[in-house]
């Protein structure tokens, strides 16, 4: 059997995995490869997007390393399919190499580093639904890899032990857990498939513990990990949601909305993949921020087709269709199917949100009373932040202006503090509102009229709605005569044109016919006085349209 060249091994630890994967197959081609390179070559595989190809080779590395007597490295072998199949949803394949690793460490002895690789790999099976059994074996794991002197296996035990603490509400003691993995991932102590792991892991606890400065920094770690590796597949798709989530946190959102059509298109071939729901998702928030919703409602059932629960934005969704009890009913059974603390504050806010519409203020004050326990509990400043909107809105309607304007204000900080301009500002037309109901007319003027101003910068229609609605806006602040005479349809007609589609596109996202839409256009065109798409765009963008 033949060793591999210095140019495959080269591009291998230049990480050109396109290069590596063709050199080490045409190595392979010509004298079959030995174990070790064939486990280079399964690496190469995956990370240049060949799936099926890696499992395969792993297989053979795996076979090969028995027939040499090495039945150690045998089981990390056993390991990494394990974890390959399992991400792709084969659980019956990956638990038959779960059990075939097992038998190999129970004939060798468990005195040794494989059995902490798979000690995590039983952890992470009972995470759901034993968390705290799942953490502790986490710990002696890291324990393991320390005494076997493994660094991959401690920043693995170490990740999982983080994200299972973070999962009972222990948020600091896991982020602790979690930053001290990414301080071995950074600093290159582990190989590529465990850093792509550990970053995607990272960044959604973040994200779960609504630490937004925190996953903003991993963000950006991992995108340059990523762009340093132009063929890189595997986590390039996680990348990029994070990647929209931030931009769309940050507040540019028609950045952010082409680069989830990109990252939604990635994903989408092959089918299956598991971020793809996760892209659909953020795709629809856009949107339904924005005021297109429906393509919000199209991207939504995109998401849910893909396996990610549209919950809360699709419920915010029905009340900016004033679909109230359907917005109410989606929310609650989100709310009951919630188990773990994290994964409620949100769906939280949003019911508030739903229940103070339908006219319901005691029960929009339990449900915030149970946000606001969450916020106590778990302390992070952006869920702090939620807590205290969503306080502020149930004290205005039971008309408590003092109370709801220190609320208010506090929302407003703690999103200032997160860096998203988009809550701030709804925080600040709270403290408008607040200011007015203690009848302190230029200091709510003054509150809405800076809101409207980061309204109109993203672009916000819907909250320039609602400013409108509510009387909120100073003069000349309606967005001109042309927001006044132009119907709820042709503002969505409006803004799909500003976006740069066809009408054929502005069909298909509308569900009407193209003639229906050419008219929907020329009838935009003659009360803006305009005559052209640019000019209508032009004029959309100047009077905050879209």
């Amino acid at each position: 059997m033949a060793t591999i060249e210095s140019g495959a091994r080269a591009a291998f630890e230049a990480r050109a995995w396109s290069d590596a994967y063709a050199r080490l197959v045409a190595a392979d081609a010509e004298s079959p490869l030995p174990p070790d390179d064939l486990v280079l070559l399964a690496v190469a595989a995956f990370l240049a997007g060949y799936d099926a190809e890696s499992v395969a080779v792993q297989e053979r590395a795996f076979h090969a390393l028995l027939a040499d007597g090495r039945p150690l490295p045998a089981v990390r072998c056993a390991f990494w399919l394990a974890v390959v199949l399992a991400n792709a949803g084969e659980q019956a394949r990956a638990a038959g190499w779960l059990a075939r690793a097992e038998r190999l460490v129970d004939e060798c002895g468990r005195d040794c580093a494989e059995a902490g690789y798979l000690l995590t790999a039983r952890a992470r099976q009972l995470t759901a639904d034993d968390p705290a059994v799942a953490a502790e074996m986490f710990a002696e794991a890291v324990a393991v890899g320390q005494r076997h002197h493994d660094p991959e296996l401690v920043v693995l035990a170490r990740m999982g032990r983080g994200r299972t603490l973070v999962h009972l509400g222990k948020v600091a003691d896991g982020v602790a857990l979690l930053d001290e993995a990414m301080v071995a991932v950074t600093a290159g102590e582990v190989g590529p498939m465990l850093t792509g792991i550990v970053y995607c892991t990272v960044i959604d606890a973040c994200r779960a513990t609504f630490d937004l400065r925190r996953a903003r920094e991993w963000t950006d770690a991992l995108t340059r990990w990523c762009e340093a590796q132009p063929d890189l597949v595997p986590f390039r798709g996680e990348c990029q949601v994070h990647r929209v989530h931030v931009m769309a946190v940050q507040g540019a959102w028609q950045d952010a909305l082409a680069e989830a059509g990109r990252t939604c298109a990635r994903l989408s071939d092959p089918p299956g993949q598991p971020a793809a729901g996760a892209a659909h998702y953020e795709r629809a928030e856009l949107h339904r921020l924005r005021g297109e919703l429906a393509a919000a409602e199209d991207a939504y059932r995109l998401a849910g087709a893909t396996g990610q629960d549209p919950q809360p934005g699709l419920g915010l969704l029905r009340l900016a269709q004033g679909r109230v009890p359907a917005a109410i009913a989606g929310l609650r059974r989100a709310v009951d199917e919630a188990a773990r603390p994290l994964a409620r504050p949100e769906l939280l806010a949003a019911l508030t949100e739903a229940l103070l519409a339908s006219g319901d203020v005691a029960g929009a004050r339990t449900v915030c009373g149970e946000l606001a326990e969450l916020a106590d509990e778990i302390r992070v400043p952006a869920l702090s932040a939620m807590s205290a909107y969503a306080t502020a809105s149930v004290l205005l309607a039971d008309g408590a202006g003092p109370a709801a304007l220190g609320a208010a204000r506090a929302a407003w900080t703690g999103w200032q503090q997160a860096e998203s301009p988009y809550e701030a500002a709804r925080s600040r037309v709270l403290v408008g509102l607040a200011c007015r109901e203690l009848g302190d007319e230029d200091a709510a003027r003054m509150e809405f009229d800076a809101a409207a101003r980061t309204f109109r910068s993203l672009p916000a229609p819907p909250c320039l709605d609602r400013l409108r609605r509510l009387g909120a806006l100073g003069p000349g602040g309606d967005g001109g005569g042309g927001a006044g005479v132009l119907t709820a349809r042709e503002l969505e007609v409006l803004r799909l044109v500003a976006a740069g589609h066809t009408n054929r596109a502005i069909a298909a996202a509308l569900v009407l016919s193209e003639k229906t839409v050419a008219r929907h256009v020329a009838n935009i065109f003659t009360k803006l006085d305009v005559s052209s798409r640019a000019a209508a765009t032009a004029y959309a963008y100047e009077h905050g349209l879209v």
